[in-house]
């Protein structure tokens, strides 16, 4: 199934030429250190990344319990305001979409994709510009969540090490050159390892998820009104595969994932976090959109 994953990221590659080129301090917390600190005025504002129609859901999951079904996913990325700074969480699909009249499906036809607004429209809903992001972090590097990373020229990329690495490899460079292509001209990049809080004071902290990806992690946010919120990334895509633990075929390590959801779901525990599935429609839809926000 490898192969097919490939196809799949291939097609997006071909999207991207079809449309043009590319457009031009933190501690470590542990999990029972985090959402303890103070909360300033802090604001999440949700945008519409796009739309995934999967249009064969078998993929996700190890065994047969999807097959022959279909389902549409919404493609939400954020932005987190803090008095220290703005941080960017996922960029969506790519922007090449917008120009295009039609969605794209993947030549193997498991995935049509569409996206309506840029990020430069939607950002101006709440008075901002791409310059004006001063941190980006993906959850992850697939083609679904780093569409528009490099038209934020003066963000740094929080990335995670293993994360970096992988999407920077000859296998992935050669196998799924449009993940490279989506990040590899980010000039503000650092690395870490483990969870990262982005301010410093436990109310955005990146946590490190692994397998969905070597780097795959979620975001944690300690709001001052609506309380703790767990962004899942991809570790989740259905509510179905929350409840029944599945994993997708095309995901890095099994076993990662499996131990991963445990840390997920004793966090989400621990801290009473309301947990956002970012594929969700449902989830998405519950979710103020910008110019309205969390706070």
């Amino acid at each position: 199934m490898k192969l097919s994953l490939n196809i799949i990221f291939g097609g997006m590659a071909l999207l991207a030429t079809l449309a043009s080129c590319k457009q031009g301090g933190a501690k470590d917390l542990s999990m029972a250190d985090a959402g303890t600190g103070q909360r300033p005025g802090i604001r999440l504002y949700t945008f519409d990344g796009g739309t995934v129609q999967v249009n064969n859901l078998e993929l996700f999951a190890q065994d047969s319990a999807y097959r022959g079904q279909t389902s549409k996913f919404a493609d939400a990325f954020y932005v987190v305001q803090h008095p220290k700074g703005t941080l960017m969480w996922d960029a969506g699909l790519s922007e090449a979409l917008v120009a295009m009249k039609e969605p794209f499906t993947s030549p193997d036809g498991s995935f049509t994709v569409s996206r309506s607004d840029s990020v430069h429209t939607q950002l101006a809903q709440i008075g901002m510009s791409p310059e004006d992001i001063d941190f980006l972090a993906l959850s992850h590097t697939h083609f679904d969540h780093s569409g528009h990373a490099e038209a934020l020229p003066g963000a740094t990329w929080l990335v995670q090490k293993q994360e970096y690495d992988w999407v920077m490899s000859k296998e992935v460079r050669e196998q799924q050159p449009d993940m490279y292509n989506a990040v590899n001209d980010l000039k503000k990049i650092r690395k870490f390892t483990g969870d990262h809080d982005v301010f410093g004071d436990g109310t955005v902290v990146i946590k490190f998820l692994p397998g969905h990806t070597p780097g795959h992690c979620a975001l944690f946010l300690n709001l001052p009104e609506a309380g703790p919120i767990l962004l899942s990334g991809d570790l989740y895509h259905l509510s179905l595969n929350r409840l029944h633990k599945r994993v997708p075929i095309f995901n890095t390590d099994v076993k990662q994932t499996l131990a991963s959801m445990e840390v997920f779901e004793a966090f989400a525990d621990s801290t009473g976090a309301r947990v956002i599935l970012q594929h969700s429609r449902d989830d998405f839809e519950k979710m103020p959109k910008a110019p309205n926000y969390l706070k």
